[in-house]
């Protein structure tokens, strides 16, 4: 059975009846495919993660080296397997100059590595990635955090010091599946959300501004998780909707911000959310509406992947965001 809550749509019952019958199309044939092309593929053989003390300023340096260790040991195990892929990744993140906050190398694999003098910095960002991203895409993910890191370290001012955090530390759902069209991978993410950030504060404390990035789903996970974090701004960019029907109920105190690029694909994604089959598919208000009631602004012309691209408008609004130069922050 399927059933609609499709809040301020004037397309008439023609147009919501067409929206529920892709939506109901997209999930029964993401039941279908995904289960049998991930059954494609054996699991990789790794170590469990690493056993730390609580993560404070001062034990920084031996998480670090534990993490390192076990990305080194989880490398061999892959090697071994014959996946030289995910071994290939996994020496790389060993590498003697990462900063590994947190490494999984199980499944498809969770990471968390700092970019800067987390312990001194004045000013954090956590990037929150979307779908498809799992320690074999790390690299293009990683690639969205150093170009910020970058662009932080040109902008900040004299004394303000930055550090970025990519926070792979959830299953992301795939592009093409069932998981991708509800709320409930983000759900599930969003306690381990609210857990990391408080260890964040733990490291950096309470005074320093900690900036939210969420990228395409991950807007999903940062709009489940609003209401028990600490942090300052909230991102919301490329993002297919959040769960919720506007700002006001993130239950937020934080700023939240949106943007969307103009060749950015997610703007065809109806804005709906239905009942199908006991489950509910789709996300909602569209956060660059009006209606929502975020700040947003100006992400160029770019596409769903673009956000970071050392350059664009998008890239350096985020920065300001994060350096809390809120009147310079172009707007749509």
């Amino acid at each position: 059975m399927v059933t609609g809550e499709l809040g301020t749509d004037e397309g008439g019952p023609r147009r919501r009846g067409r929206v529920l019958r892709a939506l109901t199309a997209a999930l029964i044939t993401a039941a279908v495919v995904v289960p049998l092309s991930g059954a494609a593929r054996p699991r990789i053989p790794a170590p469990a993660p690493a056993r730390l003390a609580e993560i404070t300023a001062a034990t920084l340096p031996q998480a670090y080296a534990a993490n390192r260790a076990n990305a080194l040991e989880a490398a061999r195990m892959a090697a071994a397997h014959g996946d030289t892929g995910r071994a290939r990744t996994e020496r790389a993140l060993a590498n003697p100059s990462r900063q590994l906050l947190a490494f999984d190398g199980r499944g498809t694999g969770r990471v968390t590595e700092v970019f800067g003098d987390l312990a001194r910095a004045d000013r954090t960002a956590v990037l929150v990635p979307g779908s498809d991203t799992s320690l074999d895409t790390y690299a293009r993910f990683r690639a969205t955090a150093t170009a910020l890191a970058a662009r932080l370290a040109q902008e900040a001012p004299p004394g303000t010091r930055t550090a970025v955090v990519a926070w792979l530390g959830y299953e992301t759902p795939g592009t093409v599946s069932a998981t991708v069209l509800t709320t409930g991978r983000a759900e599930q993410a969003a306690a381990g959300l609210g857990e990391f950030i408080r260890d964040l504060h733990a490291v950096t404390g309470r005074t320093a501004h900690v900036a939210l990035l969420c990228h395409s789903y991950g807007s999903v996970v940062c709009g489940r998780a609003a209401d028990r974090l600490t942090v300052d701004d909230i991102a919301l960019i490329g993002s297919p909707g959040t769960g919720a029907a506007d700002v006001r109920a993130l239950h937020t105190t934080a700023r939240v911000w949106a943007a969307r690029g103009g060749d950015d694909w997610v703007a065809e994604v109806p804005h709906v959310r239905a009942h199908v089959f006991g489950t509910t598919v789709g996300f909602g208000t569209d956060p660059v509406d009006p209606a929502f009631g975020a700040r947003v602004f100006a992400a160029g012309d770019g596409g769903h992947s673009d956000y970071f691209r050392p350059g664009s408008v998008s890239l350096a609004n985020l920065a300001r965001i994060v350096l809390g130069e809120r009147a310079e922050v172009s707007r749509a």
